[in-house]
């Protein structure tokens, strides 16, 4: 037996058996070490005579994901395109190596097998998979700004055909046994405790180890190119599906398509370079980059506690309270049910609250009736909601979240009734979007131990929750709320109390840009559509009509009542005070700057042109997307600069996930270290000078274009800094 760190080779019987098996990781991941390793094993399996077969498996409970993104996000920085492009073939020519060294090697998937990982099995002859519904395979790189850099994307479309490879390979998903077998992408599925035994079976029948591909005279059917009219349908339907699913701002999904198109032409080794120099391209891009740093490593750091007081004992919660049965809280108690906590829910009834534990039985059935859950499991969580409208139920909850209606004096009455029934040790936390922190915990006789929790609605489908530290909120009271946010399975940002926080206060940025330009003349149909092909799911004015132009007319309101002369209105107000007059509220409302009929799809209202002329001279679309996107990164800058804001990890995770920036930039302060600090600052004042002081950079973020091109090198390289002005 041969061990080394990342596999162990053992040979018997005239079968050789590689067991993944990386010493230092919970996961075997591809690595430079680990292709050195995997490239002299399969040259001594080459070399030995008495060695007839090879088995690849795995001693962990997966098989192997791909590349370690640490790594892919780095090479961003340290790679230039040659560089990517001998990470990738040293891959491919370790897999290519596999295929051809003259004997059949079949990979035994013992459980999932993603990314790099499921690469390595389809340069195996043969994939077998065990019966459980865990041991997932696919090839997720779409989801990360890539393509499969080590042959996924030329084996698969040589194996299953262009169309139905195109799908998995656009589509990033993970596919169970069944699913797999029946797509082409594992060759048999077994029982577990079969799976050697499977795996030994077949190369005893002396199988054939030269790849088809690798024999004179293959073709698919779309060799040809687009002298094949079915292969020239399928491009072009394919090319135009990427632009409506995907729009222009993701590299990855085109060059998947042109790298398939390409290779499909050529024989396999020419055709692996060719995916090699598309998949260089994309590891150089920053867009690969933004979406790898926030949606992976950014989200796991801040699930695993990155924000986390060190040295505080970990909370541990078996009973909470939640205040408040509408939409948020019945969303509260029904993630909080599922986590395995027990929920008093209390309103100002008991019929009130039932509606909530009745929407909690709505959600959970909907999982039944799709198969994602066994009806037991379901009722032991409806079982663990309580709906009451006595406080004294709250006895006994370590921690109690009020979400009722957005008014201080409301939030006051209910903080002081819990806190009568609650344990002195309980943690208090109020889910608002803008209200102060530090107000709402004067009604509390334990300010030290009350926090906001900012959920997003509806709660059971958004990750985010943004935590708010308040002037008084002790480190065991962050600690403990972060605590929670992990059992609730929910990503969480940590922010400093200030008006609006963070995620409001940017978010409202979006809407008040929106109602910005329709004062000004534009197209609503230009603003929409400059939003959406930004990478925007919906429009500002769609958006305007799902939060009602209510709310943030009372925010405004409120603030100016309180900032007297210092309060700056926003600079969508004019639209919104005029929609309002109009009657035209929201969409709750059946009217707002769109139409709601009942039988058929929305659309933009016919009457915004008389309310609002539309300019004869209508700006490209290009300059409304900059618009759009540049004020809300230099609010978010503001929110570094005023310390609402710690870091930029949190300042991309709550972009993203909170409002739906696009993922493409990797969240507000990436976009603006994609463009460049010392671009960003002077486009900034072009914009300026065009539209207003709001596009006008401040002196602090002036200071970091002076001294670098990058908000995250700077930061994360002063650690506790100065951020004063």
């Amino acid at each position: 037996m041969t061990a080394m760190r990342h596999i162990t080779l053992q040979k018997k019987s005239g079968v050789a058996t590689l067991t993944l098996n990386s010493v230092d990781a919970s996961m075997n991941v591809v690595s430079p070490e680990w292709l050195d390793e995997m490239s002299a094993a399969v040259a001594d399996v080459k070399d030995d005579a008495s060695v007839s077969g090879l088995i690849i498996m795995s001693a962990k409970k997966s098989f192997m994901a791909g590349a370690d993104l640490k790594v892919l996000v780095d090479a961003y920085r340290n790679f230039t395109p040659r560089d990517a492009f001998a990470f990738s073939q040293k891959a491919t020519k370790m897999h290519r190596e596999l295929e051809t060294m003259g004997k059949p090697v079949v990979a035994a998937l013992n459980g999932l097998a993603l990314g790099g990982g499921y690469e390595l099995a389809l340069a195996c002859h043969r994939r077998i998979v065990v019966d459980d519904p865990k041991a997932v395979v696919g090839l997720p790189e779409v989801g990360v700004g890539l393509l499969p850099g080590s042959g996924g994307t030329q084996r698969l479309p040589r194996m299953i055909g262009a169309k139905a490879a195109l799908d998995v390979l656009l589509g990033g998903k993970s596919y169970r046994p069944a699913d797999a077998l029946k797509l082409g992408l594992v060759d048999e599925v077994v029982p577990a405790d079969k799976l050697l035994d499977a795996a030994t079976a077949w190369l005893n029948t002396n199988p054939d180890s030269v790849r088809p591909w690798d024999k004179k005279g293959f073709a698919t059917p779309e060799s040809r190119g687009m002298v094949n009219p079915e292969a020239a349908g399928l491009f072009s339907a394919t090319t135009a599906s990427v632009v409506e699913r995907f729009g222009f701002n993701l590299p990855a999904p085109p060059a998947i398509v042109s790298c398939v198109f390409e290779g499909l032409q050529l024989p396999i080794d020419r055709a692996l370079a060719v995916e090699g120099k598309y998949f260089a391209r994309l590891l150089t891009d920053p867009v690969a980059r933004n979406i790898i740093r926030t949606t992976f490593i950014s989200k796991q750091a801040a699930v695993k506690g990155a924000r986390r007081p060190k040295d505080l004992p970990t909370s541990t919660f078996s009973k909470i309270g939640i205040l408040g049965a509408g939409m948020m809280g019945a969303g509260l108690a029904l993630v909080s049910a599922q986590a395995g906590l027990d929920v008093v829910l209390l309103d100002r009834d008991v019929a009130t609250a039932q509606k909530g534990k009745d929407y909690a039985a709505k959600a959970l059935a909907k999982q039944v009736d799709k198969g994602a859950l066994d009806r037991a499991a379901a009722d032991a969580t409806l079982a663990r909601i309580h709906p009451t409208e006595d406080y004294i139920q709250l006895a006994g909850a370590q921690f109690c979240i009020e979400a009722v209606f957005e008014d201080a004096q409301v939030k006051a009455d209910v903080t002081q009734k819990a806190e009568k029934a609650l344990g002195a040790s309980a943690i208090f936390a109020t889910n608002t979007s803008t209200l102060p922190i530090s107000t709402l915990a004067n009604a509390s006789k334990r300010p030290d131990q009350f926090i906001g929790m900012h959920f997003f609605s509806p709660v059971e489908r958004m990750e985010l929750v943004e935590i708010i530290v308040g002037k008084k909120t002790s480190p065991a009271a962050l600690a403990a709320a972060l605590d929670l946010a992990a059992k609730l399975r929910k990503t969480p940002i940590v922010v400093n109390d200030s008006r609006g926080f963070y995620t409001s206060r940017v978010f409202q940025i979006l809407i008040n840009e929106g109602a910005a330009m329709l004062s000004e003349g534009v197209a609503p149909a230009r603003i929409e559509n400059a939003a959406k092909s930004a990478g925007f799911p919906v429009g500002p004015l769609a958006l305007l009509d799902e939060v009602t132009i209510d709310l943030p007319i009372k925010i405004v309101e409120t603030s100016r009542a309180e900032e007297g002369g210092d309060y700056a209105p926003a600079v969508g107000l004019p639209a919104m005070y005029k929609m309002r007059e109009l009657g035209r509220t929201s969409r709750k409302s059946g009217a707002g700057f769109y139409e709601y009929p009942a039988d058929g799809k929305k659309r933009l209202w016919a009457g915004l042109g008389d309310a609002f002329p539309v300019k004869a001279d209508q700006p490209e679309q290009d300059e409304l997307k900059k618009r759009i996107l540049f004020s809300q990164a230099i609010e978010t800058a503001r929110c570094l600069e005023e310390r609402v804001l710690e870091t930029p990890q949190d300042a991309d995770l709550g972009a993203v996930y909170g409002w739906g920036f696009p993922a493409w930039t990797g969240g507000t302060i990436s976009y603006i270290d994609t463009i460049g600090l010392k671009q960003f600052v002077r486009e900034a004042d072009r914009l300026a000078q065009d539209y207003g002081p709001r596009f006008a950079p401040s002196a602090w973020l002036r200071a970091m274009a002076d001294k670098g091109d990058s908000i995250y090198e700077q930061l994360d390289h002063e650690g506790d800094r100065d951020r004063s002005r």
